[in-house]
């Protein structure tokens, strides 16, 4: 847009003035427009410390730093979570007793045991 209105006006320019100035005002269009585009350079090219930045080795960094920190999270000895209690309402305890005593289920799986041991 901002060229259309600029070759618009550099037509009326044309019309109006004499031929001496209108090589002078197409130097000044030429002049500016070398102008903008130094400036659309310098604005596109970074300066400072973000000219040496390598976003590749950036990232690999940040995975190595990623790592090691998983790393010793894996390493690190799990904390015992406390215990949770559970309540059990008095209606619903089991009714039967737990004998000391082993049941015939258990003295056939100590058989079974024994005899695949030998």
């Amino acid at each position: 847009m901002v060229m259309g209105a600029a070759g618009w006006q550099s037509k009326m320019v044309f019309h109006i003035r004499p031929s001496d100035d209108v090589e002078k005002t197409v130097d000044e269009i030429n002049e500016q427009t070398e102008n903008m585009k130094q400036i659309q350079v310098a604005l596109s090219t970074p300066i400072g410390a973000t000219t040496y930045f390598n976003e590749d080795k950036l990232e690999v960094e940040l995975e190595d730093l990623e790592g090691v920190e998983l790393e010793e999270q894996l390493l690190q000895p799990a904390t015992t979570a406390p215990t949770a209690t559970v309540h059990v309402p008095a209606g619903l305890q089991p009714t039967r007793s737990v004998s000391s005593k082993p049941t015939t289920e258990e003295d056939e799986l100590a058989a079974l045991q024994d005899k695949m041991a030998l």
